[in-house]
């Protein structure tokens, strides 16, 4: 800062220079609150000279827009509120999908909110809590059902949102998703192609929509490559890990071992592995097994895990784009997407 801007600074009140405001660039510009309100809008009646001047002057002081006055002046929150279970926390998928929505919205006027909660509670709890405050302008939701009331409520609502994830309630709307089909039935295919014929797949929770993605495109996969199922019971990507360590190790010492696995979660996957070698059986050498991972770790640890990534930052950008599209007005069929499923490079050869 300059030493006239720095004189400045000093014969401003406390409170103006502890927290900045419009009148303070003004202040320190010499130039008018509207004119400056403008400049950082972006009006196209301000010259360019202006506008460099007064968000330099603004990013000096730190400037932030006040977002009750935001809201009292456009009725506007300029928050996009990003609802997630703090159970996802694990191996990095809520860092990741953070990372990814941030991306998008750093060139915009809005800012993330995340809203956590646990999914043993009422997951209607914080969306209603989002519409009755008017606390944001849209709203992500994840860990979709095939009928969610969410997604009905917000509809009703009008409130724009997009869902990582697919409905099946026929109501249109953004979403993005992974296509959880096409990953189990590559993965049969995989273990197939190793001569397993033995397969379990270790699902997600019966209640999430991406649990009969996963079941179909499994259950094709062995009628396509002639391999039957190991069924694992109540075990799902939600069990305790202690208690999927324990299952796996009490399953691969019995005589209706698998002699293939497909986990649809990493950290599950770690638990597998601890159960299999506690029951004396080698990855790769009695057990194939295929995971689904968020990031590159599994090879890591155990080079022999065949592994597919879901780019969950790619699905945290489309998520955004797909939210702020709908504030904007665009029609919600056009905002729906699918990524694909990709081979680590850091798996094992054939």
């Amino acid at each position: 800062m300059d030493e006239s801007n720095t004189n400045k600074m000093s014969k401003l009140p406390q409170a103006a220079r502890e927290r900045p405001t419009l009148k303070t660039i003004a202040y320190m510009t010499g130039l008018g609150i509207t004119t400056v309100s403008r400049a950082l809008k972006d009006a196209p009646d301000i010259g360019a000279d202006t506008k460099e001047r007064v968000r330099l002057v603004a990013n000096q002081l730190g400037y932030q827009p006040n977002r009750a006055g935001v809201r009292l002046r456009t009725g506007k929150t300029n928050v996009i509120a990003l609802v997630l279970s703090i159970e996802e926390e694990l191996m990095g998928f809520t860092s990741q999908m953070v990372f990814g929505i941030s991306e998008v919205l750093a060139g915009t006027q809005y800012h993330l909110v995340l809203t956590p909660h646990s999914h043993q509670k009422d997951p209607m709890v914080p969306v209603r809590y989002i519409l009755d405050t008017g606390s944001a302008d849209g709203v992500i939701i994840s860990r979709v059902t095939p009928d969610d009331p969410r997604v009905r409520l917000m509809s009703e609502r009008n409130m724009p949102f997009a869902t990582h994830g697919r409905t099946d309630m026929g109501i249109d709307h953004p979403f993005h998703d992974f296509d959880n089909e096409a990953f189990t039935y590559q993965a049969v295919e995989k273990l197939a192609a190793k001569g397993r014929r033995r397969i379990a797949l270790l699902p997600p929770p019966a209640t999430l929509s991406f649990y009969l993605h996963s079941r179909t495109g499994f259950e094709r996969g062995l009628s396509d490559f002639g391999a039957t199922e190991v069924a694992l019971g109540r075990i799902s990507t939600e069990t305790p890990l202690g208690d999927i360590r324990t299952y796996a190790e009490r399953m691969m010492g019995s005589a209706n071992a698998p002699d293939g696995i497909i986990s649809i979660s990493g950290s599950s996957t770690i638990a597998l592995v601890a159960g299999i070698e506690a029951a004396g059986k080698k990855l790769g050498l009695d057990v194939d097994l295929v995971s689904k991972q968020s990031a590159d770790f599994l090879n890591w640890i155990r080079p022999e895990i065949h592994t597919m990534n879901e780019d969950v930052r790619l699905s945290g950008r489309e998520l955004a784009k797909a939210v702020i599209a709908r504030i904007d007005g665009v029609a919600p069929e056009l905002l729906q997407s699918i990524s694909q499923p990709a081979w680590s490079s850091m798996g094992p050869t054939d």
